[in-house]
């Protein structure tokens, strides 16, 4: 009976997961290989730029600012979690995963995702009350009050992660070790996955409702009470920098948001091949890399600081 259990625990949960990644269409791989070996280390240096200015300019010591570190620390966590990956899947002819690991880049991956849906809505939140609450700012968001909302997107995006990833992997794959993508990741997993799982597409579909579909409403709406308020505005200079500072975090959330939803909305069984490894690459490499770019190239403030940095480090030297 023992060796029965474990003949079954084996069948149903591989010890690793061959990762089919563009099998079929090879002459994509070291196209791919070659655009993730140049934006990785720029995603990763643009994210620990922002960081640095954010900490050391004493200007940018304002909310918005450690929101935005929050986010380039999540956009580094959020592309290593899988770009390494992806570069040993596209780089040697050996395409697998351990069933661990392909576990912990579950997790993580989520975890980051998660958490940057309800960060993005945060720094909407914190636009909202900068522009159309001025004089209430400061009272508002807070230290503690920022301090609070962080630690509260972060735990919001573990719950997500660690119970949806969990669930995932109990389903049983029934001998199946061939995963259609690049990387672990849920919908693929569940539509991989054998016997009855529309339980588990509903739970999905349900949860990022709440993950997705929530933040994006309260984005929109504060960005429709801040054009509103922005309108209103008699000062050009004034209309000149809210627009600036809102384009750029609105263009951010577009990118990130519009191939989580065209993901996660939908139930795994629906989708097609090759969606999700573009929509991989989209939201886990273009997104992290192209984010540091759009804040300081529509960010005076950013600019002059990173102008600074830059300066004192020559100076030094």
């Amino acid at each position: 009976n023992t060796l029965k259990t474990m003949a079954l625990i084996n069948q149903s949960h591989p010890e690793e997961f061959i990762l089919l990644g563009f099998a079929d269409r090879p002459w994509l791989e070291l196209p791919i290989f070659i655009i993730l070996l140049i934006t990785y280390p720029m995603a990763m240096m643009g994210n620990i730029a922002i960081i640095l200015v954010s900490k050391l300019d004493p200007h940018l010591h304002s909310p918005m600012y450690f929101f935005l570190t929050n986010l380039s620390f999540l956009d580094m966590c959020y592309t290593t979690s899988i770009v390494p990956q992806m570069l040993f899947n596209l780089g040697s002819p050996k395409k697998t995963i351990s069933y661990m690991g392909c576990a912990v880049q579950l997790y993580f991956f989520h975890i980051m995702g998660g958490t940057e849906c309800l960060l993005l809505a945060i720094m909407s939140f914190d636009r909202y009350v900068a522009i159309c609450r001025p004089l209430h700012y400061t009272l508002i968001m807070n230290q503690h009050i920022c301090i609070l909302l962080v630690s509260i997107v972060w735990l919001g995006g573990i719950t997500y992660a660690v119970s949806e990833a969990t669930v995932t992997l109990q389903l049983p794959l029934c001998g199946v070790n061939k995963l259609d993508h690049l990387i672990c990741e849920i919908p693929v997993l569940i539509k991989t996955a054998c016997g009855e799982k529309e339980v588990n597409e509903l739970t999905l579909s349900v949860v990022c409702i709440f993950l997705l579909a929530v933040p994006l409403c309260l984005i929109l709406a504060s960005y429709a009470s801040i054009g509103h308020a922005v309108l209103k505005m008699k000062s050009s200079e004034g209309r000149k920098k809210a627009f600036g500072t809102c384009s750029s975090h609105l263009i951010v959330v577009f990118l990130f948001y519009g191939p989580a939803i065209s993901m996660y909305l939908q139930p795994p069984s629906s989708i097609t091949r090759d969606q999700p490894k573009f929509m991989a690459l989209f939201y886990g490499v273009v997104t992290p890399t192209a984010n540091p770019f759009i804040y300081t190239l529509r960010n005076k403030d950013v600019k002059g600081a990173l102008g600074n940095l830059v300066r004192k480090i020559l100076n030094f030297k």
